[in-house]
């Protein structure tokens, strides 16, 4: 064996030659995995991409696995993600390797030494006649040929990689994979077979089929109605030197043969001898386990000969078949290269001088373009083939056209390199996966194992055309030597004039010359002056021609291209500074003085809030316009000169860098329509707004510029009506409403309402000569209405931006500014005025009362916040649009909205409380209420109520999941639907027969259209049904109280069948509500409820005053609320007092237990109760106390018998608050005495207590 190329570099070159021409090299149809296989070792390199010295990225093949291997020949088929590598032995086993070497699978199915392994792929039919092939494997034995079905095969291959995966992740069990559907045959008739190939399936024609059957059959041989589809294989050796094989399709059964995967035991293994190199897995005479007992082999099908050509001589070496399966090319020992047809089986070329020569295919589509325009579309390309030959005895590398094409190609390559070629393109692909997919295209390469490079052979399509079209090929040449040429940077720039010149000059065909004169004009390299000449000189040799013949969009091309560069040779020397003394013109312009006055201000304060630093996209160099960059922005439709942008003509006007008279000349005279001009104009005005605005002559620019462009031919029409709307200035006003750059804008707009003005005052003073005009009088149009609305919109449009560009809070999320337009505004209907400010003021988190004091007008002096101010001088422009209840509709809406992105906001509630009393007359919350509780709060509502009727305990996990939001947010989001509820409620009690309103807008914004508004909304939804809406207030109300105190509550199951079923509909429907009687047991849990839920807020009173915060037990009077809960649940509301009173004794509040006392009907029951609690006090003083003292054992012993065993009875522990002073407790008894009547049967027990506690009282 050869030493280690690694070791020695002279060894490299002695020595690594031979020993590669001793390998089996293959490549994957992808050309990302190179397999080398050499006696009992093989290497797997794959592409991996690298950067070298220079910076240049290239793929490069390195080893990825290499290991021992008893191999004889190699394939390799694959996929996109992975790829399998076959591997046929001398045994006759085949094995499929993964590019790690890991074993998928062995097949042991011919007991001889494996002598080819192809692949046959999917192709897709070019034509309807044609077959369509399927995939297949197909393993040459010396006297058998193995074909493996390509589906079956893949299904196998994917399941063993899934195991292998399982198996390296987990140590999962062995998953037995489907079986493998095979055919064998017995190739008889030829002595040796050293190649072949599998040509697929065909069908013979009605006349080929006769004639096979009175060959074979003679005169009375049988002709079946329908051909039978056959499938072909052609083998290569002696005695015949070709031998051509029919197998007709049933003759055979498939054979099912079990697939001996590779167990998960052997991956370990595997893997650790994969990573050491060189080493192998095995040693040669190794035999695994599993492989001493041969599996069974299957006999083989015979299959005769049908034909071939036979010479005795000549043996065959390799066989080559063409990608569309129509001709093969076959080398033998003579040193030929025969080229077969596949379908007749006769040799129709024959090539000599090329002993040892390896074959390669190159198939070639014609690319889209002129002759499917000058033909049908659904014409079907054409496609070409070539015959790549390789002769290493002489070095080189041939291509020749088939079937009698020349040869298009010759290389010296050198004599030791090897062409891969495999034949076959991606494994698992069908008529249905290829639709839309493009098939990787079958590489032929060449590897020089001196330099260790890889070349693919790349062959353009018209090569393979006839020599009357050979003139296309001598075009395409001199394109590619144009192109060349112009990239080429230190050519002097004659001769590239004259070079370019000659070869434009020399080129044909007229699509070729317009795409090499394209090429020219986009070059970065070509000078102006070079291109100019030699378009002129394209064009002239155009017109010296037969106009007949020649092509007419080309002569356009050459014309049109000639006049833009004769503009950039102008425009070029209107940039240069210009030295020459030119008219004083005035600084202002007439008019337009009142109008900066009247919007300084706000322009300014608008200029300031823009003037932030904001991404931007670097500018161009300084320098002169690239000319190629001058073109491409100018273009020609329909004969006319069209600019598609470039400041560049203007900007410089604009600035005053350029003279603006001379630019307007030149731009005239190019061509351009003045519409396109003014266009060019605005654009350039409106998108450059922050340079114009720190200009200060750009307004008398702008104006200079109008004026020029007005002045025109083509601009105005010469038959407008001053009475009418020119489209001259409507063009500008467009431009205008549509901007959102509202400073520019405003500008623009103003300026050409003054030069408007002016035109139109010359019109008049031209046209009236018959009357005599005042001093004082104005001229009136239609234009200049237009132009006072235009400019008033503008206006507002300006002060709404400068609102919306405040910056938000510090601390708040940043986002991109709003931008809004005039056109913007009138498609956003009546409130989109409202809706913007609404968004302002949720972004400068405005507090609801600030809102409140905006709306109204009552500011401060004090209060002079940047947002208060904007937004008062801003209503003032919108008084209609901004009034305060329609701000307040939307403001509502909006904050809602915000709140159903994020639950866990809550502001917009505190809106929603304050709507009862502060939204306007004109404006009922009813409707905004509605609307808010239809569309975002009632889904929430329903899945709170569910939730809790589910779930006895809610916690926070559950809230998130089923409502949206924590506990806590849900328990203030019940609290605010309590409150939105009473707001519809006491609004539907207040609503009197009245007219319903009219929202008004401001004049100049009347023709507004699109959405209606939120306060349009309001006003047309219908009254709600008040029973309906105190139903579900009642529910939310306890589901309110239940979340406060952490309550256990099934919601629902306090309500009988009619009640549940009228939830959660229409507010405004009419439902079945429960009316009479209640059933005694459902009172009877809406009284204990209603019990826990005051004792939890005495709990929460007396921790609030325990801790000493001011808040007892939130904002909401609980006591109120459950009063009210009772008279609507038929519930006792005097059992509730006693209860109340009872519970904040027990909490030690004996000051709000007196407050409520004096409201308890029945002081009898509420006597005895508290004489209980009274017991409990003196108890714990007496008896439970640790500080029991000698004055304090003898007042017990002093005490009757009676008194005493009730009170050891009494148990003090169930007190919330025990430790009471004397002073409490004896007013307590006091009280009980006042409430029981003398001949109660507890009275003595009171009267004994009150002796106790007063004795208690003096020893203390």
């Amino acid at each position: 064996e050869a030493s280690d190329p690694k070791e020695d570099g002279t060894t490299e070159v002695q020595q690594g030659v031979p020993w590669l021409q001793d390998c089996v090299l293959s490549l994957s149809p992808c050309s990302d995995l190179l397999v080398i296989a050499r006696e009992h070792k093989a290497a797997f390199l794959s592409a991996k991409w690298q950067t070298d010295d220079s910076g240049r990225e290239e793929m490069t093949l390195a080893v990825s696995w290499s290991g021992t291997l008893s191999s004889e020949e190699g394939s390799s088929t694959g996929r996109p993600d992975w790829t399998c590598i076959v591997v046929g032995f001398s045994s006759g086993y085949v094995r499929f390797y993964t590019e790690n070497g890991v074993l998928l699978l062995a097949q042991l199915l011919n007991e001889d030494p494996v002598l080819r392994l192809k692949c046959r792929t999917y192709e897709i039919p070019r034509h309807p006649g044609v077959t369509e092939q399927h995939e297949e494997l197909s393993i040459l034995y010396p006297t058998a040929l193995v074909t493996i079905d390509g589906f079956s095969l893949f299904q196998s291959l994917r399941a063993c990689r899934n195991q292998v995966a399982r198996a390296a992740a987990a140590g999962s069990d062995v998953v037995q994979p489907p079986p493998l559907a095979y055919k064998k045959w017995g190739l008889q008739d030829m002595d040796i077979i050293v190649d072949h190939s599998s040509v697929g399936i065909m069908t013979l024609n009605v006349f080929d089929q006769m004639k096979n059957a009175s060959i074979l059959g003679g005169f009375h041989a049988s002709v079946k109605g329908s051909p039978p589809a056959m499938s072909q294989y052609m083998t290569v050796g002696g005695g015949p030197f070709t031998g051509f094989y029919y197998a007709v399709e049933g003759s055979s059964q498939p054979l099912l043969s079990h697939v001996a995967l590779a167990v998960a035991s052997k991956l370990t293994s595997a893997l650790f001898s994969a990573a050491s190199g060189w080493l192998g897995w095995k040693n040669k005479n190794e035999e695994e386990p599993g492989q001493k007992q041969k599996p069974k082999v299957e006999p083989a099908t015979p299959l005769p000969v049908r034909f071939g050509l036979p010479d005795s001589r000549r043996h065959g070496e390799s066989i080559c078949l063409s990608p569309c399966n129509t001709m093969a090319g076959v080398t033998d020992d003579f040193g030929r290269v025969t080229l077969l047809d596949v379908a007749r089986g006769i040799a129709i070329r024959m090539w000599k001088g090329y002993r040892d020569a390896q074959l390669g295919w190159v198939q070639v589509s014609e690319a889209r373009g002129e002759r499917e325009i000058a033909t049908s579309p659904s014409m079907p390309r054409r496609h070409a083939q070539f015959l790549v030959i390789y002769a290493p005895r002489r070095g080189i590398l041939e291509v020749w056209g088939t079937q009698h094409g020349p040869r298009v190609g010759a290389f010296t390559v050198g004599k030791h390199c090897r062409l891969l070629y495999p034949g076959y393109r991606l494994m698992g692909v069908n008529s249905v996966t290829s639709q839309g997919w493009h098939l990787h295209t079958q590489q032929v390469c060449l590897f020089d194992p001196t330099t260790g490079v890889l070349r693919s052979i790349t062959i353009p399509f018209h090569l393979a055309l006839s020599d009357k079209k050979s003139e296309r090929a001598k075009d395409m040449h001199l394109l590619k030597r144009l192109t060349a040429l112009l990239r080429s940077r230190d050519l002097d720039p004659s001769l590239l004039e004259s070079e370019a010149q000659s070869i434009l000059l020399e080129i044909k065909h007229p699509a070729i010359k317009k795409q090499a004169l394209e090429s020219m004009l986009t070059s970065k390299n070509a000078p102006v002056a070079c291109m100019t000449n030699v378009t002129r000189a394209l064009l002239a040799s155009l017109k010296e021609q037969d106009p007949e013949a020649v092509d007419e969009s080309l002569l356009q091309l050459c014309s049109s291209q000639l006049r833009l560069l004769q503009l950039y040779t102008d425009v070029q020397l209107l940039h240069t500074p210009d030295s020459s003394p030119t008219e004083t013109e005035s600084l202002s312009v007439a008019g337009i003085e009142e109008d900066l006055a009247r919007v300084g201000p706000i322009l300014q304060r608008y200029a300031e809030l823009n003037s932030r630093p904001s991404v931007s996209f670097a500018q161009d160099p300084g320098g002169p316009l690239p000319v190629r960059a001058f073109l491409s922005q100018l273009v020609f439709e329909g004969g006319e000169l069209r600019v598609v942008r470039g400041s560049f003509l203007f900007w410089g006007c604009l600035s005053g860098q350029s003279p603006l008279e001379r630019v307007c000349e030149t731009l005239q005279q190019s061509g351009i329509s003045p519409q396109q001009l003014l266009s060019l104009l605005l654009t350039v005005w409106l998108n450059r707004e922050k340079e114009i605005l720190k200009r200060a002559d750009a307004i008398r620019n702008l104006h200079t510029l109008l004026n020029t462009l007005s002045s025109m031919k083509g601009a105005l029409d010469e038959s407008w009506d001053v009475q009418c709307i020119s489209p001259w200035w409507q063009q500008v006003r467009n431009a205008c409403v549509q901007s959102e750059s509202a400073g520019a804008a405003l500008l623009a707009g103003l300026v050409a309402h003054r030069a408007a003005k002016s035109s139109i005052t010359i019109q008049f003073s031209q046209i009236s000569t018959t009357f005599t005009f005042q001093a004082d009088w104005e001229f009136v149009s239609l234009e200049l209405e237009q132009w006072v609305v235009c400019v008033r919109q503008l206006e507002d449009v300006l002060a709404l931006q400068t609102l919306l560009s405040l910056p938000p809070p510090q601390g708040s999320p940043g986002g991109a500014v709003p931008r809004c337009s005039v056109k913007s505004l009138l498609e956003s209907g009546r409130g989109g005025v409202a809706d913007s400010v609404a968004k302002l003021i949720f972004r400068q988190d405005a507090a609801p009362e600030m809102l409140q004091d905006i709306v109204q007008r009552r500011v401060a002096e004090q209060n002079s916040e940047e947002p208060v101010e904007e937004l008062l001088q801003l209503a003032e422009r919108f008084p209609h649009s901004l009034a305060p209840d329609v701000l307040w509709a939307h403001c509502c809406w909006e904050y809602v909205v915000q709140w159903n992105k994020d639950p866990e906001f809550e502001k917009m509630w505190f809106l929603v409380y304050r709507s009862r009393r502060n939204l306007f007359s004109s404006l009922s919350p009813s409707g905004i209420s509605s609307m808010m509780w239809n569309t975002f709060i009632v889904k929430r509502f329903s899945a709170a109520a569910f939730l809790m009727e589910k779930c006895v305990c809610v916690c926070v996990c559950v809230c998130v999941q089923d409502v949206g939001m924590g506990d806590a947010a849900m328990t203030s989001f019940l609290g605010s639907c309590v409150q939105l509820l009473q707001t519809l409620m006491e609004a539907d009690s207040g609503v009197e027969e009245v007219s319903v309103p009219e929202l008004c807008m401001e004049e100049v914004w009347g023709s507004a259209e699109g959405l209606a508004s939120i306060a349009e909304l309001a006003l047309q939804q219908k009254a709600v049904h008040y029973p309906l809406v105190q139903h579900h207030c009642l529910l939310a109300s306890l589901l309110h109280a239940a979340m406060s105190f952490s309550l256990r509550l099934k919601p629902l199951s306090l309500f009988d069948s009619k009640g549940k079923n009228a939830f959660f509909r229409d507010l405004t429907s009419i439902q079945l509500l429960p009316s009479g009687d209640v059933d005694p047991n459902l009172v009877a849990i809406r009284q204990e409820f209603l019990m826990q839920v005051l004792t939890g807020w005495v709990k929460a009173v007396g921790e609030a005053e325990d801790s000493g915060s001011a808040k007892t037990g939130g904002q909401v009077d609980w006591l109120a609320v459950c009063m009210e809960l009772a008279s609507l649940l038929q519930v006792s509301a005097d059992i509730l007092r006693r209860h109340l009173v009872w519970e904040l004794y027990n909490q030690g509040l004996d000051l709000r237990a007196e407050e409520v006392m004096l409201e308890v009907e029945d002081k009898d029951v509420l006597g005895s109760q508290l004489l209980v609690l009274t017991g409990q006090r003196l108890a714990f003083s007496l008896l439970h106390s640790q500080t029991q003292t000698k004055a304090t054992m003898e007042l017990l012993a002093r005490l009757p018998p009676t008194l005493c065993t009730w009170l050891k009875a009494m148990d003090p522990s169930e007190l919330q608050c025990p430790s009471v002073s004397l002073q409490q407790s004896s007013r307590l008894v006091c009280r009980v005495i006042e409430m029981l009547p003398e001949n109660h049967a507890q009275y003595s027990i009171a009267l004994h207590l009150l002796e106790a506690v007063d004795s208690l009282q003096e020893h203390k």
